[in-house]
């Protein structure tokens, strides 16, 4: 199957759909010299003010002003000082949530997989129909496994034990 281009409209719904409907998507970064691309095995779900491990828990501020925009911007933030995460905003405007890529092959781990596509801080508010950072389907089908979110210790026990923690588990669907 031909490489397809996420649009707009596949990050203006839900964060548990996109979430899961991104395990097994390629994250594209390409510069003037070359393109790199990783598969994303593992997603995670920050869905709005009531979700204490989501950033807009505490409301709008200028750090996360990103996650109350429309579907289809990155929202990311330098953790522990060191680590570029990187989230996708999903939903409607004024809705705060979003999704992080949590895990790619070959770099197991948020801050990893930033740091192998060079993606830093100049992202922070990109356009995920950005020419240099954007996501396409292949096709891959992975079956997907939900757990609960891991590393959100500060949050609500209701919300440490959602299961929205999505992970590309060993048996592969059948291509549709």
């Amino acid at each position: 199957m031909k490489w397809q281009r996420l649009p707009r409209e596949f990050f203006l719904r839900d964060a548990e759909i996109v979430a899961e409907e991104l395990v097994g998507k390629l994250l594209v970064r390409q510069t003037e010299s070359e393109m790199h691309f990783l598969r994303i095995t593992e997603t995670e779900v920050y869905k709005g003010e009531t979700d204490t491990a989501c950033h807009a828990s505490r409301g709008k501020t200028k750090r996360n002003a990103p996650l109350y925009e429309a579907g289809g911007r990155y929202y990311l933030y330098l953790c522990y000082g060191i680590h570029w995460l990187m989230n996708v905003v999903t939903g409607k405007e004024g809705e705060p949530q979003g999704v992080l890529i949590r895990a790619c092959e070959g770099a197991e781990g948020p801050g990893k997989l930033t740091k192998a596509l060079g993606i830093d801080g100049l992202f922070r508010e990109s356009d995920a129909e950005d020419e240099t950072l954007y996501f396409v389907s292949d096709g891959a089908a992975p079956s997907i496994c939900r757990k609960k979110r891991v590393g959100i210790g500060y949050a609500s026990k209701e919300d440490q034990d959602r299961l929205w923690r999505f992970v590309a588990c060993e048996k592969r669907r059948e291509n549709l």
